[in-house]
């Protein structure tokens, strides 16, 4: 029969494997070179660098699922979204810098790619100084974000004024939209605001989803759009047919109202680029 002392032994030496072999991977992890993966969303990346922090990983790089590229002497790591997690990364930047926490959700919506490892080194880089301290802007990591940033905000404002709608069938203002950058996120507010006694639906052509407005929320949906014309030549049943003639009188309006004498193509391409054109009433084809 085997002693109580025994068995005593024999659990002690195996809690003290199971601790030795927890170090062990801890330490391995430390010390491996890690590539994070992560869903695509702002959640997602802000858990990732919960993560990274917490454990203390080596982290070579952060990737989009999907669009993952596998290191030669890198391990990979998936990381699952956590909300909670999230918000402590989002409320440890904002408690550092109001202005830090704009530079991290602008840059990440530049869907640069790389831009999830460079954020990460900014965030590390904030971290380490002092509350209310502006990061050194001699640094590249810490200016490319900034310029990102900008370019970014420089878009949404852009977005806020090139929209056009028009009111479909069903009652519902809808516009098409193709930013260079995901703003999507970024201009809702301003269309709630200014738009509260009306549905409406932004719909991003490039990333295939749009952000629908109720009367009462708005909330992102998935949408592929693959035929949606707005003039008189290439008709769409969704819409009124009363849209095309208000589109075809706004049209002749802005030509008409135009000074020959004073009409610079230069710097009004410099204030409306052509690429926002397609979706404008006034420039489309009557």
């Amino acid at each position: 029969m085997v002693s109580f002392r025994t068995n005593v032994r024999n659990l002690d030496f195996s809690v003290r494997n199971s601790f030795e072999r927890a170090a062990k991977t801890k330490f391995k992890r430390m010390n491996a070179s890690t590539t994070l993966i992560y869903d695509g969303s702002f959640n997602g990346f802000l858990t990732a660098v919960f993560v990274a922090f917490d454990e203390k990983i080596n982290v070579v790089d952060i990737q989009r699922n999907g669009q993952c590229q596998n290191g030669l002497f890198s391990d990979t790591e998936t990381i699952f979204t956590h909300v909670e997690k999230a918000k402590r990364v989002w409320n440890g930047i904002k408690g550092k810098s109001h202005n830090a926490i704009s530079n991290v959700y602008f840059a990440f919506l530049s869907e640069t790619e790389g831009v999830e490892m460079m954020l990460y080194t900014y965030i590390q880089k904030l971290m380490r100084t002092q509350t209310g301290k502006h990061l050194d802007y001699s640094d590249s990591t810490v200016l490319h974000i900034s310029q990102l940033a900008r370019k970014v905000g420089r878009e949404k404002h852009r977005m806020e004024a090139f929209v056009r709608f028009q009111l479909t069938k069903d009652n519902i203002y809808f516009a098409n939209i193709e930013p260079d950058f995901d703003v999507l996120p970024l201009i809702s507010k301003h269309f709630r605001d200014r738009y509260a006694d009306q549905q409406w639906l932004i719909y991003d052509v490039k990333r295939k989803y749009g952000i629908y407005y109720d009367l009462n929320h708005v909330e992102m949906v998935s949408l592929d759009l693959r035929e949606v014309h707005f003039n008189k030549i290439h008709k769409s049943d969704a819409f009124l047919s009363e849209e095309y003639d208000y589109q075809t009188l706004w049209n002749d309006y802005f030509k008409s109202t135009g000074i020959k004498s004073r009409i610079n193509p230069k710097l009004h391409t410099q204030h409306v680029p052509k690429r926002y054109w397609k979706y404008l009433s006034e420039k489309k084809a009557s």
